[in-house]
């Protein structure tokens, strides 16, 4: 009997045996259910292919591990997706600040100018409507000319010239002036004002110079009160192209493997509440934006230039009055060609000879054709001639009073309600944000990885292990930086940022060119201490802007410096004017 139970005994032993160790196998064996719940709540990808449990010897390409892993080959390849997808939105995200600065102030510079342009616009149609009525229809076409190549030329374009565009609109206001205000009566009946002759006078207007010293006053004046608008804009359109490709930039192979390794490998370990070191961070991130760092110097630059521009048009109202002006310096063109009258219809016979042709074949009798005065100046003497020498003519009297009631005939002040932002609010703001980004591009790693490592835990995961912290080397920014990197190799730069790069500098010699000072934003004649005390001299108290730490030598200074002596030497450019104040 005993004999027969012994075996059963011994099955029954083996059994429990068995199972014990089945249960204590299983309680021993990892869960990964936190890992499934930090892979859903990352969305990285399909809850499938996280395992419920821990296992060994996974075929993995970036996350090894001796022991038990709850890590896939197809967990791998989502956590190398997403740590570069969130790595980019974070990069964008610190980026959308920067462009928004940019675009916004860029659009606010341009309604600003719009706002301007508009305004004055209607100003000097004023003026043909309630004085010069006889070519006021004529003449409005050739000012919506100018005014539309000035909006241009502030946008940036570069097939624009001020001065070009403002001797173009007295070539053609002249045939207009001459032939209804100085010699209206030189048509009749029996002939009309010949399509040769009105060329004639177009084409030699500027050595006729009827309209005295005024065209080029009021070319030199807008070219060198718009030249700081022209340039800020020209500078945030680059500034925004250069963001957007840098948005558009990709990252390499090795730095997703990196990432993979700070950011998702301690998941496979079970260890998903864990940090990255900050020195492991900041290795990973310098290594994978080493081609952005390396646009940190012409960054720089580039922010000086934005400064110095801004610096420049928030020193005073010299865009404001300058388009304000056009008007009067038309009105004091055309009283010049009034004036001299006599002494340009002159001139005119004898550069151009008879203006009119008959209107039929009938013939017309020399003294009909011939009311042109017999005086005979010369050009030279008639280029000295002004407005403000009415006594040497016949009658000046009687014309210096009419003279004086013209110049009186100016619009109201601008309604408060209706005038936009001015240039010199719009400049000081901007001027104060853009500073914050001068050192973006190489404070974008610190940036991330602020927000990726917590600095008040004790352990960290230093991409192999959890440790009390980092040991290895911590690698400066730049390409050249990254040789001694120990968690990344990168041996080359994306070609678009090579690009962006060459550009950006590009764009700033030939800035430095068209302001007059050299590659290193220093002027290419020497400047005394007392003209730079004169630039910076702008910045006071209620404008906040002390304690900005700016030496006079330092770029941005020294391009307001430069925009600042643009200006007084045009001191007509740079007079206060009330109305616009405040």
């Amino acid at each position: 009997m005993l004999r027969r139970t012994a075996p059963r005994v011994c099955c029954l032993w083996i059994l429990l045996s068995s199972v014990l160790i089945w249960r204590v196998q299983c309680a021993s064996a990892q869960s990964c259910h936190e890992v499934k719940t930090a892979f859903q709540l990352r969305q990285v990808g399909s809850l499938r292919w996280v395992p419920e449990t821990a296992t060994t010897d996974v075929d993995l390409l970036i996350c090894k591990h001796q022991g038990p892993t709850c890590c896939t080959r197809k967990m791998e390849e989502s956590y190398y997706a997403a740590a570069q997808r969130d790595t980019l939105q974070n990069i964008l995200s610190y980026s959308f600040e920067l462009k928004y600065l940019i675009l916004g102030h860029a659009s606010s510079f341009q309604d600003t100018f719009h706002s301007l342009l508009s305004f004055t616009l209607n100003h000097t149609y004023s003026l043909f409507d309630s004085t010069y009525g006889t070519i006021s229809q004529d003449a409005k076409p050739l000012v919506s000319t100018l005014f539309s190549d000035l909006d241009l030329y502030l946008r940036g374009d570069a097939n624009i010239s001020v001065e070009h565009s403002v001797h173009s609109f007295y070539d053609k206001l002249f045939p207009l002036v001459y032939q209804h205000l100085v010699n209206p009566g030189l048509g009749s009946n029996v002939s009309t004002w010949s399509s040769e002759g009105s060329e004639c006078l177009r084409a030699t207007r500027h050595d006729i110079n009827p309209f005295g010293p005024h065209p080029q006053e009021l070319a030199q004046g807008l070219s060198r009160a718009l030249v700081a608008g022209r340039a800020l804009s020209r500078a945030l359109a680059v500034g925004s192209e250069v963001l957007n490709a840098t948005e558009s930039v990709g990252m390499a192979r090795q730095c997703g493997r990196a990432l993979v390794r700070m950011l998702f490998c301690p998941h496979c370990r079970g260890l998903t509440l864990i940090r990255p070191c900050g020195g492991l961070c900041l290795n990973v991130m310098r290594g994978c934006l080493a081609g952005l760092a390396e646009l940190d110097g012409p960054w720089r630059s580039y922010v000086a230039l934005l400064e110095g521009l801004s610096r420049a048009l928030s020193g005073g109202y010299e865009v404001e009055l300058a388009l304000l002006r056009i008007r009067e310096r038309i009105n004091d063109a055309i009283l010049t060609a009034q004036l001299n009258g006599p002494h340009l219809s002159a001139v005119v016979g004898k550069v151009c000879g008879s203006l009119t042709e008959l209107v039929s074949s009938t013939q017309v009798s020399p003294t009909s054709r011939s009311l042109t005065p017999s005086v005979n100046p010369t050009i030279e003497l008639l280029t000295s001639v002004s407005s403000s020498s009415p006594t040497a003519l016949p009658n000046a009297g009687n014309q210096h009073e009419h003279i004086t009631l013209k110049r009186r005939s100016l619009p109201l002040k601008p309604s408060k309600n209706d005038k936009p932002r001015s240039l010199k609010k719009i400049s000081k703001e901007f001027m104060g944000y853009i500073q914050r980004y001068k050192s973006f591009f190489s404070t974008l790693p610190e940036m991330l990885c602020e927000g990726e490592v917590v600095m008040d835990e004790n352990t960290c995961w230093s991409g192999e292990d959890v440790v009390e912290s980092y040991t290895g080397h911590v690698v400066g920014n730049g390409l050249k930086a990254q040789k001694h990197n120990p968690e990344i190799k990168i041996r080359s730069v994306d070609p678009i940022l090579v690009n962006v790069k060459e550009k950006l500098e590009h764009f700033n010699q030939e800035m430095w060119g068209e302001l007059g000072l050299g590659t290193d934003g220093r002027e290419d004649v020497e400047t005394s201490s007392g003209d730079a005390a004169e630039g910076s001299g702008e910045c006071d108290d209620e404008d906040g802007c002390q304690g900005s730490g700016r030496s006079e030598g330092e770029t941005a200074v020294w391009v307001a410096v430069a925009l600042k002596r643009v200006c007084v030497g045009s001191a007509a450019a740079c007079i206060p004017w009330e109305p616009w104040l405040e």
